[in-house]
């Protein structure tokens, strides 16, 4: 007795349609599963044969082979029971098996004959959408999230014996009537940009980072609100286009971290790991290859405080990743590729004791203890960061006194989304003047003599590298956008060159 259903499994933010070939014959009783199966997907013989004698339709004293093709895609994760649990009935004959060749089948069963949610449906879902002539049968907890996919037809079933009945054309699949919805909820900012006094150069600095998607470093003393303008910096960001939103939203679906309520991430991911967090915490990785914090801040922000006192294995990963926008993480089972269009927000101190160049407070360090803690953060590293600005420490005069009209957060965000807007009409999609090739900086950031003369100068004195020149252009031509020019003027240059004050003081 033969029959086959199709399953679907998840390779890193990509999902696989799986062919489940259940083949039933004599010999010793048994449930074999091949098909370069994962340990979790092994273990469904134990919870589909619970479930299947608990829902009223137990094995049969036979031979069973469950085959997952094609069998050069591993397969992990526990979404694979209710395709198994399926196919086995159909070769059993207790359902008919044309009914179920329009549908693929993903759940988890629990010993009861209980069909339970897994993580990463909405990734499912897109994958499905391809191949029109089918629908997705899920769990109750997931049906939501699975429509979040507009075109895709997906039902849900709360039991194995309810599924069973519903194949067998005795009921009708649960008509869910929770509302999809289409954009998170809008979260008050914790800081307003105009909570901050003073350091209008700094504010400026990460405006332009914000508009171009540009990443930065604040140095400063302790308390002088490299932080604080960090948060602010999370509430002038623009919302994510629909593209961005799914793909946000397959990822923290990935990682489990999706909201029960079933709504599309609109804001930009603003993450904010601890500097103990490891590699894997930072890049992702582990056994089920699951995104770290640089991938969940994919299409956002990922700050970093207190830079130098991550581990240098941590802060190295970033390099690659920063500069290809994309990470592939290798590991023993495989590769798995995801996205990384991140912008690096980070703040440090200037020494260890912090008070390094502070005109109030005497540093208590050595030259030696300053150079090794700034060379904690690499040269690579650091020629990665377009704007490096100095947050120094406000006086008192300065901390009490705020300008009569300070913006808000809204005023400068309608900016940056103004200015954002404007590069996506130059590249035709969503795409930021920081994620320039090197052929469009040649084509695109084009300076005229005076320009060019200057930019001679500070690249002979400074010893620049030409990553270096190629971002400080980005940064001018993000400049430019938000004067509404066309052309990159000496200004724009001057001032791009302006946030590169710290390659000569960090890089040694």
């Amino acid at each position: 007795m033969y029959a086959h259903v199709r399953g679907i499994a998840l390779d890193g933010l990509k999902a696989n349609i799986i062919k489940v070939e259940v083949d039933i014959s004599n010999g010793l009783p048994s449930l074999d599963i091949v098909g370069l199966a994962g340990m979790a997907v092994k273990e469904a013989r134990d919870r589909v044969r619970a479930a299947l004698k608990n829902s009223g339709c137990p094995l049969p004293l036979q031979r069973i082979t469950v085959n997952l093709a094609p069998a050069d895609i591993r397969k992990e994760g526990s979404g694979l029971d209710l395709a198994i649990a399926v196919g086995i009935l159909a070769a059993m004959g207790e359902i008919d098996s044309p009914k179920i060749g329009d549908y693929v089948f993903v759940g988890e069963l629990s010993l009861e004959g209980k069909i339970k949610g897994v993580s990463g449906i909405l990734s499912m879902a897109v994958e499905v959408n391809k191949h029109t002539q089918f629908d997705l049968v899920v769990s109750p907890e997931n049906v939501v999230e699975a429509r979040l996919n507009n075109s895709l037809s997906s039902v849900c079933a709360g039991s194995l014996s309810e599924l069973i009945s519903i194949l067998q054309g005795k009921g009708s699949f649960q008509d869910d009537k929770a509302e999809v919805c289409k954009g998170a909820e809008e979260h008050k900012q914790d800081v307003d940009w105009s909570e901050i006094y003073g350091q209008q150069q700094a504010k400026r600095a990460l405006e332009v980072a914000a508009a171009g998607g540009h990443n930065a470093v604040m140095v400063g003393p302790p308390g002088s609100g490299k932080t604080l303008l960090a948060k602010a910096f999370a509430g002038i960001l623009p919302p994510l286009s629909d593209e961005e939103s799914l793909e946000v939203t397959q990822l923290y679906s990935l990682a489990g971290l999706f909201s029960e309520e079933g709504k599309l991430i609109t804001r930009r991911p603003f993450r904010h790991p601890h500097h103990t967090a490891t590699i894997a915490g930072m890049i992702g990785g582990g056994h089920k290859m699951k995104p770290g914090e640089l991938i969940l801040a994919n299409h956002g922000v990922l700050f970093l405080d207190e830079l130098p006192e991550f581990s240098r294995e941590v802060l190295e990963s970033l390099r690659q990743p920063l500069e290809d926008r994309r990470i592939v993480l290798i590991r023993q089972r495989g590769s798995v590729e995801y996205p990384a269009r991140v912008s690096l927000v980070a703040a440090m101190n200037p020494c260890r004791c912090g008070f390094f160049g502070d005109g109030a407070i005497t540093c208590t360090c050595t030259p030696t203890q300053v150079s090794h803690y700034r060379n904690r953060v690499s040269g690579p590293l650091m020629d990665r960061m377009d704007i490096q600005i100095e947050v120094p420490r406000l006086s008192y005069d300065k901390l009490k006194k705020n300008s009569p009209n300070p913006e808000k957060t809204e005023e400068v965000k309608k900016r940056v989304e103004k200015t954002r807007g404007i590069q996506s009409k130059r590249y035709g999609k969503n795409k930021t003047n920081a994620e320039m090739t090197s052929r469009e900086t040649k084509e695109i950031c084009r300076l005229d003599d005076r320009g060019e003369k200057l930019l001679r100068h500070v690249f002979d004195a400074r010893g620049l590298s030409a990553r270096a020149h190629d971002r400080i252009l980005r940064v001018a031509r993000t400049i430019a956008d938000m004067s509404d020019s066309e052309n990159i003027h000496p200004a724009h240059l001057a001032e791009a060159l302006n946030y590169r004050t710290l390659d000569r003081q960090i890089e040694h």
